[in-house]
């Protein structure tokens, strides 16, 4: 057929395949690939996968493409990256989705860091993190063996623990290695608190000491009244703050010099106290209420303010208060309440299955550790469900809490890759050993 007569036959032959419905289409289609040979079904093929099988990722804006990519779980882009070398290269430059997939898991993010790829690596270790958590494989356990007594008071900072006996000696662990670095003769210890230099104690006999690790001298004593429970320490320990058992607190510095006399906090006993340096305020805990105290050199202070969570007394506090500056945290009866510093009004109550035995260790942003007499728990705050639990020995009570603690406590702000190590939490067992829980290596 000639190139004009075909060209009119085409055009005539489309005119009336437009005015066909969809199943006489379908039919004409049919007889056409039924008389085709190799050649035209060939061309048909290469045609169709143009038309049908579109690269959008490679069609379309990176822009666009990224846009698209933030929609799809981590799974399906993990999925998406095996598609081809196109694929694979557009997703793992796309910093934002795998941010975002991070963000998801609570884990924290660092701006400043816009390599996509090691963004992927990060999810990938912390989907990993998160799945140990859940099949109770992301800590280990061990001890610390060297009393001969009693292991009251206890204290970790920067992978160091402090531990107070009533075989009258505070030893120093390096939490990594297990080895004791100092050992000193102490008097019975309640409390302790230290730096790199030196050692302060509270005791059940009426004192307060601070002693130097490098000689064990003892460098100061001050006597109070019936007993120091608690200690909290300025960040230089430039000032010595000490509740004592009849419920009145001193502020002294390290001199000696009382800077603040005696200050009622509680109509009944002190459980609990917390102290925030920068802003010099002082927070008490009896059973029932807690009450906010400006801290100076004022001879009287007077209360700030009293938070309570029932007004008849039905609802007890649990020791263990947390003031970061900005929330005011403790546990109840009922469950974890959380106040807002700047309002004192209640922000949320966290239920839990078990509140009248499940005790708050530590409060972050993102993660919050608990624990009863069996387990310690890791709670998602973002939806208040259990993410893991750890189980526990039985390990000696008390009744303020101070022969347990937990240990790095920046991972529940947020896990971010690096904080996820050392120690998670620490307690005095019967035996007079101090049984560890730590992060287990993350793979």
């Amino acid at each position: 057929m000639e190139t004009a007569a075909f060209e009119g036959w085409l055009q005539s032959v489309s005119a009336s395949f437009l005015t066909l419905n969809d199943q006489q289409r379908n039919q004409s289609l049919d007889q056409l690939i039924s008389l085709s040979g190799a050649v035209q079904l060939r061309h048909l093929s290469n045609g169709l996968e143009t038309l049908l099988k579109r690269d959008f990722l490679r069609l379309l804006p990176l822009e666009l493409a990224f846009y698209l990519l933030h929609w799809l779980d981590p799974e399906t882009l993990l999925t998406c990256c095996l598609v081809c070398k196109q694929w694979n290269k557009v997703i793992n430059s796309c910093t934002e989705v795998w941010q975002g997939v991070c963000r998801e898991l609570g884990w924290r993010i660092d701006e400043s860091i816009q390599e996509a790829p090691h963004w992927k690596g990060v999810y990938l270790k912390a989907k990993l993190r998160m799945v140990q958590l859940q099949d109770q494989e992301a800590f280990e356990t061990s001890s610390l063996i060297g009393h001969s007594a009693r292991v009251y008071a206890l204290y970790y900072k920067d992978g160091l623990l402090c531990t107070g006996s009533d075989d009258l000696s505070a030893k120093l662990w390096d939490v990594r290695t297990g080895q004791c670095i100092y050992g000193i003769q102490t008097h019975t210890c309640a409390t302790v608190k230290f730096d790199e230099q030196k050692l302060v104690t509270g005791s059940f006999d009426n004192t307060m000491a601070c002693w130097e690790w490098s000689t064990g001298a003892k460098i100061q004593q001050f006597r109070g009244h019936t007993g120091v429970s608690h200690l909290i320490l300025g960040n230089e320990f430039d000032l010595i703050h000490f509740p004592f058992v009849i419920n009145v607190m001193c502020l002294l510095d390290v001199f000696g010099v009382v800077i603040s006399h005696q200050v009622l906090l509680q109509k009944s006993e002190v459980e609990s106290m917390v102290h925030s340096p920068g802003d010099y305020i002082l927070l008490s805990a009896d059973k029932y209420e807690i009450k906010v105290w400006p801290l100076g050199r004022e001879i009287n202070c007077k209360c700030l303010k009293t938070l309570s969570v029932s007004e008849d007394r039905s609802i007890s506090l649990q020791p263990r208060l947390q003031f970061d500056g900005r929330y005011i945290v403790c546990s109840s009866d009922l469950g974890v309440y959380q106040w807002d510093f700047a309002s004192f009004e209640i922000l949320r109550v966290i239920k839990t299955q078990d509140p009248g035995n499940l005790s708050l260790l530590s409060f972050g942003e993102v993660f919050a550790l608990l624990f009863d007499n069996h387990f310690l728990y890791v709670m998602d705050l973002r939806t208040e469900a259990i993410s893991g639990r750890w189980p526990l020995p039985a390990y000696r009570k008390s009744k303020r809490g101070s022969s347990f603690l937990a240990g790095v406590t920046s991972w529940l702000n947020g896990l971010d890759g690096d904080n996820d190590s050392g120690l998670v939490f620490a307690t005095s067992m019967p035996d007079h050993s101090i049984h560890l829980v730590l992060w287990k290596e993350n793979g």
